[in-house]
C-alpha cells in the first residue's frame, strides 16, 4: 500500500519478479478494494500469491508513534513484518513510510541480542561497481560501539550480496589520518584494527569522495551524515541528468549528436537512476526488512524485492550472527569500545 503509487506499482513489480524467479511466493497485505483489481490483471502472479485484507494502511505522512498506535497488530505494514517474525515469510518489502516501517520492525522483530540500534544499508553505485553504505538514516548520532556494530552488519551484507569472502570496510571521516575526526570514530577504528576479524578487511578512514570511487566495499557512518550523503548523491544524479538533457537539446548539432550517442546516454541514465537499484536493508533485526524508495516505479520495486530475495538466498541473518559471535569472542583481548550506555564512565 505504500509509496507514491501503491498497488499500481507494487503489484506489477511482483509480477515481474514471479516471471524471473520460479521459486518465489508472495504474501500480500493491503486494502482489498485497491489491491484485488490490480492483482486480477496478472493471472500468473495470482497463482503464487496469498492475499490478506487489512483494514488499516499506514499513510506516508504518519508519524512513527502515530503509526504504531493506530496500526499495530492490524495494519498491512505490521502484518507483513509479523509474517517474518512468525516464519510465514522470509523477508518483508515495503515502499511505505520509512519511519513507521523502522519503528514497527524494531517493535515486532526486535534487535539482535548484542545490537543496540539497527541501521539502514543502501547499495551505492560506484565507478568500480557497487558498495554498501550504512547507516543512511536509522540512527542519528552513533557511539563507537554502534559504529563497530554497523561495520559488522555491513560486512555481512557485503558477503551476502557482493560475493566476496572478506569485504573491505572503511569508516567515513573528515580525513584519512588517524588523528582526525570525532573520538567515537577514532575509537571504533582502533577496535576494528585490533580485533582484525576474518570476516572483514578494515582499511581505516575514508572520505566523502571515496564513496563514489568505490574505495572500499562497505562505508560506515552514523545516520545523520549517511542520510545527507544519500540525498546529496540522489540530487546530484538528477542535476547531472538535467544538465545533459538541456545540453543535448540546445542546438541542432547537439540533437544530431545525441541520436548517435543515445545508447551511451541510456546506459548513463540507467546507472544514475536511484529508482533502478533502490532498496535499503534494515540490518541488526531478527529478520530481514527491505525499504524501497517511495517514489519508485515497478522496475525499482522489483529491484527491492529481488534484493530481499538475494539476502535470504545468501543467508544474511546467519552471516551476521556468525560475525557477531566472532567479534565478541575477540573483544576481551582488545577492550570494549565506549558506549552511551556506560553511564558510570
Amino acid at each position: 500500500m505504500g509509496g507514491d503509487h501503491g498497488p499500481n506499482v507494487t503489484i506489477p513489480a511482483l509480477a515481474k519478479v514471479a516471471e524471473r524467479r520460479g521459486d518465489v511466493r508472495f504474501l500480500v497485505y493491503g486494502l482489498e478494494e485497491q489491491v484485488r483489481p490490480v492483482l486480477a490483471k496478472f493471472e500468473k502472479l495470482g497463482s503464487v500469491t496469498e492475499f490478506h485484507h487489512c483494514e488499516v494502511a499506514v499513510r506516508m505522512d504518519d508519524k512513527p508513534s502515530q503509526a504504531l498506535r493506530q496500526g499495530r497488530w492490524k495494519s498491512s505494514m505490521w502484518k507483513a513484518i509479523e509474517a517474518v517474525k512468525s516464519g510465514e515469510a522470509d523477508v518483508c518489502v515495503s515502499a511505505g513510510n520509512t519511519g513507521a516501517l523502522m519503528a514497527m520492525s524494531k517493535f515486532c522483530l526486535r534487535t539482535m541480542a548484542t545490537i543496540e540500534r539497527p541501521a539502514i544499508a543502501a547499495i551505492w553505485p560506484t565507478v568500480r561497481g557497487e558498495s554498501i553504505v550504512l547507516d543512511v538514516g536509522a540512527t542519528i548520532g552513533a557511539d563507537a560501539h554502534q559504529l563497530v556494530d554497523f561495520s559488522i552488519l555491513g560486512a555481512a551484507m557485503a558477503r551476502a550480496l557482493l560475493e566476496t569472502d572478506r569485504p573491505t570496510v572503511g569508516l567515513l571521516n573528515v580525513g584519512v589520518e588517524e588523528i582526525k575526526g570525532q573520538e567515537e570514530v577514532k575509537d571504533a577504528g582502533r577496535i576494528l584494527r585490533e580485533t582484525n576479524m576474518k570476516s572483514m578487511d578494515y582499511r581505516g578512514f575514508v572520505e566523502g569522495d571515496d564513496i563514489g570511487k568505490g574505495t572500499v566495499d562497505v562505508v560506515v557512518t552514523e545516520g545523520f551524515a549517511g542520510n545527507i550523503a544519500l540525498k546529496t548523491a540522489e540530487g546530484t544524479a538528477r542535476q547531472i541528468g538535467e544538465y545533459l538533457k538541456a545540453a543535448m537539446s540546445r542546438t541542432l548539432m547537439a540533437k544530431i549528436g545525441y541520436v548517435f550517442a543515445k545508447g551511451a546516454f541510456d546506459l548513463l541514465r540507467e546507472k544514475m537512476d536511484v529508482r533502478k537499484s533502490n532498496g535499503g536493508v534494515f540490518l541488526g533485526l531478527n529478520g530481514i526488512v527491505v525499504k524501497s524508495h517511495g517514489g519508485t516505479d515497478a522496475e525499482g520495486f522489483m529491484a527491492a524485492v529481488e534484493l530481499g530475495y538475494d539476502m535470504v538466498r545468501n543467508r544474511l541473518i546467519e552471516k551476521i550472527k556468525l560475525d557477531l559471535d566472532q567479534f565478541h569472542a575477540r573483544l576481551p583481548q582488545v577492550g570494549r569500545p565506549l558506549s552511551a550506555a556506560d553511564d558510570n564512565i
